[in-house]
């Protein structure tokens, strides 16, 4: 893969963390709101981290395993948000975006172990 999907990429996983802190910055001080946001919080930030990683991997092998991790955490964040909308904590109108966004990076990342 070449640069410039990289890059785009990279953007992309960074710009869906950024707005899950943003979400998370909305939700409820309830007890249950903040253990299911910290959680997507966690695997929401990790998808733009171990996607850099991924794309310093030395090795094929260590590429895709961390394309591995990648979609990994991307479909927890996903779990994480239908919960919130789902538990009536979040309506899905805030989370709707970042679900579209969740479902499109795990089909690429998806598309790219299977290359």
């Amino acid at each position: 893969m070449d640069p410039a999907p990289h890059k785009d990429l990279k953007h992309r996983t960074k710009q869906f963390a950024l707005a899950v802190v943003a979400l998370f910055k909305l939700l409820p001080k309830t007890t249950e709101a903040q253990v299911m946001g910290k959680q997507l919080l966690r695997a929401g930030t990790s998808v733009g981290a171990n996607t850099r990683a991924a794309f310093r991997g030395r090795s094929k092998r260590e590429y895709v395993a961390k394309l591995g991790v990648v979609i990994e955490e991307a479909d927890e964040s996903g779990f994480w948000l239908e919960m919130l909308t789902e538990s009536g904590t979040m309506p899905h109108s805030s989370t709707k975006a970042l679900l579209r966004e969740w479902n499109e990076l795990v089909s690429i990342f998806t598309s790219l172990v299977t290359r």
